[in-house]
């Protein structure tokens, strides 16, 4: 019997399933081992690549010159080795040496996905995504360990920070803003780790919160006032609520007059008027020496003449100069707190100024904030990914050991649609702020239906 007969005989009595099988396996062995070859050839590519070019000068170039000439180097050196690329394959090849060499390697390609929200690396073999408020695997890879390292050390020394093992924890920035968070070994045990909150091109603006239905205009109104009254306003929410994207879109009420200050751990904030000083802390060198800290700025500032001060987020000792700026001639300051609601807010204040190591009655503590703080801004990210303002509330003063707040507008939440999205409504609460008066004797009259209505 032929052989071809006889192969022919052995498939027809091969089940198919299995047959399926056989094919599918095929196809994986093959396209693997293209996907070595092109890791193969990428690599003697790039090696090549710093033979030709003094790759330490690409970076003080502008990025359109560097591209441009590691694109000439590139089809220079596949010439000259002779080797035979469709255009796609080139073109891929191309594109991944420059994202090596000028970006963030493996992850250049999410940064440009304006939908993704977060880039969570966890080790050199998995990459999650957070899109429309949920996490989503990826397939890109990094090559090793130490080829992670090398992309996190060129983000961390573009802001003049490091990562080592005697620093094995850093934040810090890029270009675009977006934060970045690295923690490598020791401490991480399965491989450095990663994660980069985005700040996409495009910044929202009240609009597109209100777009998003985040919250109504009536209550945008609200915020319109209050900000240029210049009540004192705290933003609280968990991580990943939007607590900086509502303090960005609230600062676009402040006049264009007016003096801004800001202070921020990492710099994130994205202020569109034209008189605006953005301060940042700095960690201390390797000896140990030469930190700046938050509490060291906000001092600083109240001798700049700041009109209002900005904190990006609340987050220890600082907290007594905050609040004595706010209470004592700055008002119209605004900054934001961890914490899930407006009384918790208040709890996490009192709890950062016993841990600064400060003696003072709780009494003493609750009369500053209270004296301090106008209004909280309650953000929250729900179980479908949305961001919602859930609860503005207001202080309105001390009532024997309390802090006396009330709710002015809320997000109550009535079920689950079909599609797991929220379902809900925002309401007025029906009373009146206390700072009605205020806001009239500043120019600014609100609409008494707006406090006693559904609105949404």
């Amino acid at each position: 019997m032929k052989l071809v007969e006889r192969i022919s005989q052995q498939n027809s009595a091969t089940p198919a399933p299995f047959q399926r099988s056989l094919i599918g396996n095929k196809k994986t062995a093959v396209k693997d081992a293209q996907a070595e070859g092109f890791q193969q050839l990428k690599l003697a590519v790039h090696n090549r690549l710093f033979e030709m070019l003094d790759v330490t000068r690409l970076e003080s170039l502008e990025p359109g010159l560097a591209a441009q000439k590691v694109t000439t180097a590139i089809s220079a050196i596949l010439d000259d080795e002779g080797r035979l690329l469709t255009d796609v394959d080139k073109n891929h090849l191309i594109e991944e040496i420059k994202n090596e060499l000028l970006g963030l390697g493996p992850l250049e390609p999410l940064l440009w996905d304006d939908e993704i929200t977060d880039i969570l690396v966890n080790g050199h073999n998995q990459v999650y995504v957070e899109k429309g408020g949920k996490l989503h695997a990826t397939d890109v890879k990094f090559q090793d360990d130490q080829h992670l390292m090398l992309i996190i050390d060129r983000i961390v020394s573009q802001v003049g920070r490091r990562v080592d093992e005697a620093s094995p924890m850093v934040d810090a920035r890029l270009p675009d803003g977006s934060r970045i968070n690295a923690i490598i070994p020791p401490l991480a045990l399965d491989g450095p780790a990663l994660s980069i909150r985005r700040f996409g091109r495009r910044r929202y603006n009240i609009d597109d919160l209100v777009a998003k239905k985040t919250l109504m205009p009536e209550i945008v109104e609200f915020l319109r006032t209050i900000v240029r009254a210049r009540l004192n306003i705290l933003i609280c929410g968990g991580t990943g609520s939007g607590k900086t994207t509502l303090l960005n879109c609230l600062s676009l009420f402040v006049p264009a007059d007016e003096r801004i200050v800001t202070i921020e751990d990492s710099a994130e904030l994205s202020l569109q008027q034209p008189h605006v000083v953005r301060l940042e802390t700095r960690p201390p060198n390797v000896e140990g020496k030469g930190e700046i800290t938050q509490r060291d700025l906000v001092r600083n500032s109240l001798r700049m003449r700041p009109d209002r001060i900005i904190v990006g987020e609340v987050r220890g000792d600082e907290v007594f100069d905050m609040l004595q700026a706010m209470s004592t001639g700055h008002d119209g300051s605004i900054a934001t707190i961890h914490a899930n609601t407006p009384r918790d807010s208040l709890g996490r204040l009192e709890m950062m100024m016993l841990l600064s190591g400060v003696s003072i009655p709780q009494r003493a503590m609750r009369q500053q904030i209270a004296s301090a703080l106008n209004i909280i801004v309650h953000v929250s990210r729900l179980s479908d990914g949305s961001r919602k303002v859930m609860r503005i509330s207001e202080i309105s003063g001390m009532e024997g050991e309390m802090v006396m707040m009330q709710d002015l507008f809320e997000f109550k939440r009535t079920g689950i649609g079909p599609g797991g999205e929220v379902l809900g409504q925002f309401l007025a609460t029906g009373i009146r702020s206390t700072y009605s008066q205020r806001l009239e004797a500043a120019g600014y009259k609100l609409d008494a239906k707006v406090f006693r209505s559904t609105i949404g």
